[in-house]
C-alpha cells in the first residue's frame, strides 16, 4: 500500500476525526498530509493535528488571531 492509499484510508477512518462534522478536528499519525479536506468537503480544509507542522500552524494561527486586535489597538491609539 502506498502513502496515497494510506492517507485516503486514514481520512475515511471515523476514529481519526473529533467533534461535530462541521468542525472536523483531524488527528492521524499515519497520514502524511498537514492539510486535509474536512469530512464535509464544501466546508474547506483542516489541519492534521498529529503532525508537528499541523500543531505549529495551529499555534501560529491562534497567536495571530490574538495579536491582531492588540496590534490594531496600538496603531489606532497612536
Amino acid at each position: 500500500m502506498d502513502q496515497k492509499q494510506i492517507n485516503r484510508k486514514e481520512w475515511k477512518n471515523p476514529d481519526n476525526w473529533g467533534g461535530p462534522k462541521w468542525i472536523s478536528v483531524y488527528f492521524s499519525k499515519k497520514d502524511s498530509r498537514t492539510f486535509v479536506q474536512k469530512q464535509i468537503p464544501i466546508m474547506g480544509w483542516t489541519l492534521n493535528l498529529a503532525k508537528t507542522s499541523g500543531v505549529l500552524l495551529f499555534i501560529f494561527i491562534l497567536l495571530l488571531l490574538c495579536l491582531l486586535p492588540l496590534l490594531t489597538l496600538i496603531f489606532v491609539l497612536r
